[in-house]
Parts: C-alpha cells; structure tokens; sequence
C-alpha cells in the first residue's frame, strides 16, 4: 500500500468524525477517539498502524502543548494562586498517590502505580473549557475552580513528561538520572529567561515584513525548531514546544500566533486522537473488561472525592465544590501522551496501558452529560447550604429592601451596565444580579446596586424585590439559564414583564414560548445600526432614516408597535407625559372580563390596543378578537396613562 493512504484515510475519518460530533452535538474529540478504535487495527484495520500516523500524532501534541503554553502567564498564574497551587496542587499529589498507591497493590509494580496515577490525576482542558465557556459558567464560581486546577494539571505535564524517562533508566542510575532530569528542567529554566530577550525583536523584525504568509511560517518554525532542539537535549518534543508556547506568550503577538496555529493544532490534534483510539484493541478490551471497570471506577469516584472535599477544604461552597469536581472527574487528553510515553518506556504493560486508555475514553464520553447536568445532580445531593446561603440573601435583601418599582437586571456584564446607565439617567432605580464575584465586588465599591446572587433561584428573586419590581431584564445571552429565570419569575408573578437579550434570532421563538415579553437580538440591532450609517453616508436624510429604522422595529418588536405613529421626529420640547406606553394587567380571580371575548371588552373604543397575552407562562402575540379570556391572563396593553386607567378598570371591574 502507499505511504499515502494511511494520511489519506485518516483525514477521511477525521471528516466523517467532526461531521458526526457536530450534528449530535458532542466534542469532536470523542468522535476521533471512537473512529480511530473502529477504523484501527482492532476491528476493521482500516487504518494500519504505522510511522506515518505515530509522526501525525505525535506533531498533534507538539501543536497542543504549543497551545498550552500560550496560554501560560505570569499575570494569570499569580492572580489565580489559590486556585492553581493551592486546589490544583493538592489534587494532582493527592490523586496520584491515591490511585498509583492501588494500582501499586493491583499489580506490584510502583512505577506502573507512579504512570498510571499521573495519567489518570489529569482532567480534560479541551472538553471541559469548551463546555463551561458555550454555557456560560467561565466566570461563575465553579467555572473558576475548575479552570484553576486544570492549569496546573497542564503545568504538572512538564515534571511528568521529565520524571516517566527517568524512571524507566536503569534502576542503579535512577539518582543520576534524577540528577540529570534537574539539569534539564534548570537549561529550559534558561531557555525561557533568555529567550524571550531574543523572541520579541525576532518577532518584530518578522512582522515589520507585513507578509501573513512569512508570519504563519515564521510560528511553524518556532514552534517546531524548539521542539526539535528539545529532543536533541534528550527532552521530549511536547515539552519544547510548550517552552516555546510560553516564551512567545509574553509577546504583543500571542493572539495572532494563537489564530495562527489553531488549524494545524486541530486539524493534528485530531490525528493524535485517531491514534489513541487505534491502540485499543477490542479482544484486550473484552478480556480485561474487569480491569477496564475497575480503572473507571479510581478514575471517576476517586478523583470526583478528591476535588469536591480540597474545595470544601479551600472555603469553597458545597454546590460549587460538587460542581467543579463533576467537571474534572474525567481523564484527559496528556493523560493518553503519559500512558503512550509509559507503554514505550516499558513502565507499564499493554494489558494496564489498554485498560487505562479505555477507562480515559469511557469518562470522556460521561463527561459532557456529568457538566451538561450538574445543576441537577447538585440539586438532588445538596439539598441547602443554608448558613452560606442565608449570608447572600440577607445582603441582598439589605440592598433591595428601600427599592420599588425598580428593575432587577439579570447580570452586570457589559449590557447590564450599559442598560444601568440609560435608567439613570432616567431616574428608574434598578438591582442587578451577578454571578461573578469579582465583578460583583468592584461594581459595589463604585456604589452600583448590584449583589452576588443567582436569578434562577426563587428566593433570590424574592429577596431582590420580584414583588415590588415593574420589569425584570436578562442581559445575558444563555437560553438555557434565561429560560429557567423566565419561568421562576412567572411562578412568582406572572404579570410581571420579562425581557431577555440574546445573540441572534434562533432562539427567538424558544424564549418568547417560555414566556419572555420581548427578546432582542444583538445581530439585528448591529445591522440596524450599520443600515442607518450606510444610508446617512449614501446622503439619505436622516429623518428618513429615522423613520426607516423605526418601521423596521415596529415590524420586528411587537411592544413598539404604535409608539412612534404620528410623533414627529424632532421630541425636543414636546411632552411626553400623555405618549402611549405599556401596562400589563392580570386577570385576577372575580375579574369582569373573564369568559369574555377580547373584542366583546371594546378596549379600542377607549383607544387602548391590546399587544399580547401572556397565558400559563406562555407569551400569544396574535389574539383573535373572539378569543375567550381566562383567569390568569395578563394582557399587555399599549394606550396613553388615562386611557389605561379606564381599560383596567374595565377588565377587572366592568
């Protein structure tokens, strides 16, 4: 066969593996590992095993620990301290020596216990900052703790990486080859203060070309130059490139080179995961089935132990402890390059490399659903954590108490911000909710209203004023969380307004049959925006545009149908205090309009238009006229303030 068709076939399944994984939506990573045991030697050898997939593969990892690197600053290690070389450090010693100490027992062999431990103290950055950052919870207290232990789990690759090559030596050497191991760690110790003296003008003189192409090169040879140099040093190539991952970090040109390498690191990284799923060898696999589970079993329960009682131990929250640990009980992607390196280096045999690696993979695959479904599990075996809880709600209750009539904003982030600002300028008092304590903390020595605090919890929303409040607003583009606080708040009150920002206009019907008054999209306002520039350029005037505009709003929002009809676009001077605005009305139990048709209530004739229905949580935007009301509706009246007056009076009283 040709020399080609082990490349071309592996790209064929890497086509068919992000395909698949994209449409059910899983990471690519999982669909790499399971083609590559399908297609591997093990079941249908389609792929053979060979230097040609080995070098994809092992130049995958040099791409990956390159990425690693990059993302490794002085600034960032020191800012998350605690977390890092505190949690982080605690649970790799701890992981290791607990799960190497059985494996030890298992199988008499303290190397073997030292390789596998390591491999499996090792979480999975990949899936679980990808995960965390798509549902938003980056910043949220777990979100930290788990990125916090997961770059030193990264960081503690590099001693790992040094350590396995000189165990394995020969046992009457091991203190020189320790000694030795020291030496090295000291020359990339040199390596990083020296050369970052000589990367930033190189990289300068580089980029003074203006060639993208030269700058995509000039990073493929830095990258593999310094691993290359590594190996030469008896290092492995992984570690050299992450030495040179770290030295250009610290350059103006992180960003760029990161963009720059993304398609290599994925595309190769792909190739790595192909390789690992073609070692497992499916008749190894059914024979050791037993070991296979029990390896599961250090792997899930054990590291899931170690994380949750170390948080505990940190002063972190219980529900925020059990949901970092549910995000890093699985294994990892460097824990199949320790295992591989231990299989080479004879540290551990086939049948415990075999078992190790198909324990990894099987907690990779239960980890999307472990993240997915923390909230609930959390739920279900953490009932309250009452003393801390009762801490936040009576700060927010101290905060809320004086406020009426206010709106609650969901998230302080750049929107919320923006939105706080505009209402004071109006006058309108507002109490934000947000989950980022750091946020939370600079935004109160500034004075804002803004608390620690969950929406999404009843009690929250209680303490923030749900009863007292005249809209709530969700500036976060989440539509699972914003879903779950549409639905709280419509438990509480369900004539009170809801409006939810989101990114584009997919999930627009989503929202609004959860109950939301309005969504707006940020994708439309941009282009919105961008017509009415492009316009004024193109001499179009601006009353026109205006006008444009305001059309295309009433046409795509529903609640500024009618605001603008006949209101000149010069507003300066005029009064506003009789314009049309919006007033939502429960149909409560006695109410003289239930049973009745809407259009046998003739709001019209008072002048009052009626904008929606909210029903069981359930927003209608078109009502037919002979449509019964029912007790419980909340209709969404648009009118001017006497007219109003008269129209509730009408639904409630007749």
């Amino acid at each position: 066969m040709h020399s080609l068709s082990p490349i071309v076939l592996v790209l064929l399944v890497a086509v068919l593996a992000v395909t698949a994984c994209r449409s059910l939506r899983v990471p690519p990573m999982l669909g790499y590992l399971v083609v590559g045991f399908m297609a591997g030697p093990g079941v249908m050898s389609l792929i053979p095993q060979g230097e040609e997939t080995e070098f994809l593969g092992e130049i995958g990892i040099v791409f990956m620990m390159f990425s690693i690197g990059l993302e490794f600053s002085l600034a960032k290690l020191k800012a998350m301290r605690q977390l890092v070389f505190g949690i982080g450090l605690a649970q790799v010693l701890l992981t290791l020596f607990l799960i190497g100490a059985i494996v030890w027992w298992l199988t008499g062999s303290p190397l073997a216990g030292f390789a596998v431990g390591g491999a499996l103290a090792l979480s999975s950055t990949a899936i679980v900052s990808k995960l965390l950052s798509e549902r938003l919870e980056m910043a949220q207290p777990h979100g930290q703790l788990a990125i916090g232990v997961l770059l030193f789990q990264d960081l503690a690759v590099v001693p790992l990486l040094i350590l396995l090559p000189a165990f394995a030596a020969n046992s009457d050497r091991l203190w020189m080859d320790l000694g030795l191991a020291l030496v090295k760690v000291v020359v990339m110790s040199l390596l990083l203060v020296f050369g970052q003296r000589l990367m930033r003008p190189w990289f300068h003189l580089v980029a003074r070309q203006r060639s993208g192409e030269l700058f995509t090169i000039n990073v493929l040879l830095v990258t593999l130059g310094i691993a290359f140099l590594t190996q030469l040093a008896g290092l492995s190539l992984a570690l050299g490139a992450f030495v040179a991952g770290m030295l250009i970090s610290e350059t103006e040109y992180r960003f760029q080179v990161e963009e720059d390498i993304k398609p290599f690191r994925d595309i190769l990284l792909g190739f790595f995961f192909v390789t690992v799923g073609m070692k497992l060898d499916i008749g190894v696999l059914l024979d050791r089935a037993g070991d296979i589970g029990v390896m599961l079993l250090l792997l899930l329960p054990v590291k899931l132990a170690v994380v949750y009682l170390l948080a505990r131990l940190f002063g972190h929250r219980a529900r925020d402890s059990l949901k970092g640990a549910l995000a890093l009980a699985q294994g990892g992607e460097f824990g199949f390059v320790l295992l591989a390196l231990s299989g080479n280096l004879g540290l551990i045999s086939s049948p415990v490399e075999q078992s190790a690696l198909a324990a990894i993979v099987l907690s990779m695959l239960v980890a999307p659903f472990l993240i997915q479904h923390a909230e609930r599990i959390c739920s279900r075996l953490i009932k309250q954590d009452w003393a801390l809880q009762a801490v936040d709600l009576h700060q927010v209750l101290v905060q809320s108490m004086a406020k009426d009539e206010h709106v609650i904003i969901c998230g302080y982030g750049r929107s919320g911000q923006s939105l706080a600002r505009l209402l004071e300028a109006e006058g309108i008092s507002f109490f934000a909710l947000d989950m980022d304590p750091e946020r939370v903390r600079e935004a109160g020595e500034a004075g804002d209203p803004v608390v620690f605090g969950d929406a999404a919890k009843r009690e929250v929303l209680m303490a923030a004023g749900a009863m007292r409040a005249k809209t709530v607003v969700i500036t976060f583009a989440d539509t699972h969380a914003s879903e779950r606080i549409i639905h709280m708040v419509h438990d509480l009150r369900r004539d009170l307004p809801v409006i939810v920002r989101t990114i584009d206009d997919s999930d627009i019907t989503r929202l609004r049959e959860a109950g939301a008054d309005e969504v707006v999209a940020e994708v439309m306002e941009g282009s919105l925006m961008l017509a009415s520039h492009a316009l004024m350029v193109m001499g179009v005037p601006m009353s026109r545009v205006l006008r444009r505009i305001r059309t295309v709003r009433e046409q795509r929002y529903s609640l500024f149908t009618g605001f603008f009809r006949g209101a000149s676009d010069e507003l300066d001077g005029i009064d506003d205090s009789d314009q049309p605005r919006l007033l939502s009305v429960q149909l409560v139990a006695g109410a003289h309009a239930i049973g009745m048709p809407l259009g046998g209530v003739k709001l019209d004739s008072l002048g009052v238009g009626v904008r929606g229905i909210r029903r069981r949580n359930v927003r209608l935007a078109h009502v037919a006229a002979d449509s019964e009301l029912q007790e419980g509706d909340v209709l969404v009246l648009l009118g001017r303030p006497a007219a109003l007056a008269q129209a509730e009076a009408l639904l409630l009283q007749g």
